[in-house]
This record gives C-alpha cells, structure tokens and sequence, in this order.
C-alpha cells in the first residue's frame, strides 16, 4: 500500500470519508493527493513534526509559522541569562528543505483555516498545534522560561554591580539551574533561590545533592512561597521580596523561574480543554473536537505527561507518525511513552541526573558530578539533534 495515500480534502467533518472508523481511511492514489499542513510553534515537538512529517509525506504542503525567526532551546535559556551559551539557531538551519515558515502569531484556529495576528488567513487540511508552555510572572520579577524573557533576564543581569543580590523565585528544575548558572557565570553576585517544595521531583538522595551543588556554588536556598515582590522599596533603592510568610529581604534583581501556564490558543478557538487549558486529545494525540488537529508538547493535555523535551519530542513525532500512517491508509498506533529520568546541571561542571521508572516516579539511583554534567550536555544536544533530523526513540509507557 506504499504507493497509495489519503485524498485529505475529503476529510472535512460530514464527508462520507470522516464517517469511516476514526482510526482507518481509505486510501486513494497518491498523485491526487493535495494536501496542505499547517504547524503551530517551532519549540522541540513542532520542529520535529514538520521535519518528520516531511520525510514521510515529501508530497505534503508544510508551513510552520511561529512568533520569531529562531528555533529555542528551552533548556538552554539559563545559559542565555547567564551569557555562558546561547539558546537560539536560525529555523532556517532547523527546517529541511521544502517547509515553509512564515514569522508571525496565530490569532485563532478555525474550521480548516488559521488566522494570523495581522488578519491573514491560512487553509490546512491538518494541522498541528504545539505551542508549548508559557509563564505568567508575579508583578516586579522577570521571566526566564521565554524568549523574550530569558533576554530581558540576560540584559538586567549583565547591569548589575559585583556585590548586587539576585532571587530566583521557583525550586524547580528552572529555578536551580538559573540560579546554578547565575552563580557559576557571575561568582561576583550573591545569588538567593527562593520556593516551597525544593526539588520535589527528586529523590532524598538526589535532593540533598542538589542542594550541595548549590551550596558549593555559593546559593542560599529559602524554601517558602513568594506572595509579592515590591519594586524600589528594599533596602538602598532595591526591590523587597516578601513571602507568604510574611519574611521581606532585599533583592536587586527578582528572577521569576515558575514555568506551567498554557497559552489560551486552543481555548479560544473552541478546542475542548482540561483545566489547566491543555488541548484534550485522543489516544492518537489528535484533538477530541476537531481528528485533524494533532496536539503536542505542553499543550496537549496527555495523561502522566509533564512539561519537557523528553516529552515534547516523542509526541511530535508521534503525531507526524500518525497522519503519514492515515495517509498510506494505514491503521493507527495508540501514543505511549515512559521516562529516564531528570537532568539539572549545577554549573557547567556539575550536575545532578534523576533516574526514574517509566512512570516519572524517582528512584533511588542518581548520578552526580562530571558524569552528570556530560551526560545532561548530552541530552541537550540530542534533543536539538533529534528535532532537526526527525531521528528520535522512546520508550513505551508503564504497563
């Protein structure tokens, strides 16, 4: 059946074809295939969609739009802030030959069509949504888990005198590597990590490396929640940070590391969401309120699932597995994925990898030190590799 594919414009809700079984259509010959597809975000699972999707489907119209010309590594932008590495590669490099990407925002999702921040319009037999994650900041910090944050974060750090305090507000995987990174780039700074639940992820074991690698790096860790951070009215002219405790301290600069909001693209297009505005979708990765679309990464709404390019890169190709699939008329394969673990770099010397089971639970296993170090460098660099060649593995989910 290799030479044979989906007539996609036929697909459109109603369609004798959309009545068939949601998980086999018929297939017709390929030289009738038309078919256009759009990809929202060009983070680790729309990347790796377009470029997978364009080996297997090379007949198919591929158009990536996104709100800046670049490709993110998230996991990078601590070393953005820090100025020890750079978090940013042109798409141009990322996207193979043939796809499409247009520089801009998409303002809303419709019926086979996206609408664009200046009005355009654009026609999609399918499309795959994979916006990601944002962060919305409490008032007087800046973001680090953006673009445009991690740049903002990068330029007031780069301002500050030897001596001056720096808070990251969040002891999650993004708040100790930023203030890791902090600290390893400016040792002339006294850097102060703020947050309830200090690598809750991790192990016992784990976590109380983790907090030396800190300590060796000079980070104080306050565990307690930030209830506001007040511009200008520390001590000698800084910001004061007060906790819901009620604690206040000085900071000169107030790191806002807490990453989990979802952007509202899917709601406000009428996709059905979960509560976190997650995009539900199907066992196949495909919205519940429209089988065209295919959500994935941190907008997908997948149970067991948690915000990270270990996640995102799986599902992206997953997705693009399924339509190539639908399209050679063949029968789809449920998503499925289990974890290795957690990786935090301490510095560029250090670090701390988390092993867990299958089903994210941790472990006592943990690896420290160099070996860490090198091995989360790995991964990073794997996870750039795999979005830009469409080569990645996973394993299944736990039985």
């Amino acid at each position: 059946m290799s030479d044979l594919v989906l007539r996609c414009r036929s697909l459109t809700p109603g369609s004798q074809t959309s009545r068939l079984p949601r998980h086999v259509y018929k297939p017709i010959p390929m030289q009738e295939v038309d078919m256009k597809v759009v990809v929202v975000g060009a983070g680790y699972a729309g990347t790796l969609a377009a470029n997978r999707l364009a080996k297997k489907v090379p007949e198919a119209e591929i158009t990536v739009i996104n709100p800046r010309p670049d490709f993110v590594e998230r996991v990078r932008l601590h070393e953005q802030i820090a100025g020890t590495g750079k978090a940013a590669t042109p798409l141009s490099e990322m996207l193979r030959d043939g796809i499409r990407s247009r520089l801009a925002a998409v303002d809303k999702i419709g019926d086979g069509s996206v609408t664009l921040d200046m009005g355009e319009t654009l026609d999609f037999d399918y499309l795959f949504l994979a916006v990601g994650s944002t962060v919305s900041p409490l008032p007087g910090t800046v973001p680090v888990g953006t673009w445009e944050g991690a740049e903002n974060a990068r330029t007031a750090l780069a301002s500050l005198p030897a001596g001056s305090t720096v808070s990251v507000i969040g002891a999650g995987p993004t708040g100790i590597e930023t203030a890791a990174e902090v600290a390893y780039g400016r040792p002339d700074l006294r850097v102060r990590l703020v947050g309830p639940s200090f690598a809750a992820s991790f192990s016992e074991g784990a976590r109380r490396r983790v907090r030396a690698g800190l300590e060796r790096l000079k980070v104080s860790v306050l565990e307690g929640a930030v209830a506001e951070v007040l511009r200008g009215e520390g001590e000698r002219g800084a910001d004061k940070v007060r906790l819901q405790s009620n604690e206040q301290f000085s900071s000169d600069l107030a790191l806002w590391a807490i990453v989990g909001s979802i952007p509202d693209l899917a709601a406000r297009s009428g996709l059905k969401v979960d509560d976190r505005g997650r995009a539900i979708v199907d066992r196949y990765l495909r919205s519940v309120s429209d089988p065209r679309i295919f959500v994935a990464g941190d907008c997908a709404a997948v149970p067991g699932s948690r915000p990270a390019c270990q996640t995102a890169g799986p599902q992206g190709a997953h997705a693009a597995d399924a339509l190539a699939r639908m399209i050679r008329g063949r029968k789809l394969k449920p998503y499925s994925m289990g974890y290795i673990g957690t990786g935090l770099s301490l510095g560029r010397r250090d670090g701390v990898i988390q092993v867990a089971r299958r089903d994210d639970s941790a472990r006592r296993l943990y690896i420290a030190g160099r070996p860490a170090a090198v091995s989360k460098e790995g991964v990073t660099r794997g996870a750039k590799y795999g979005s830009r060649s469409a080569n990645v593995a996973w394993l299944s989910g736990p039985k």
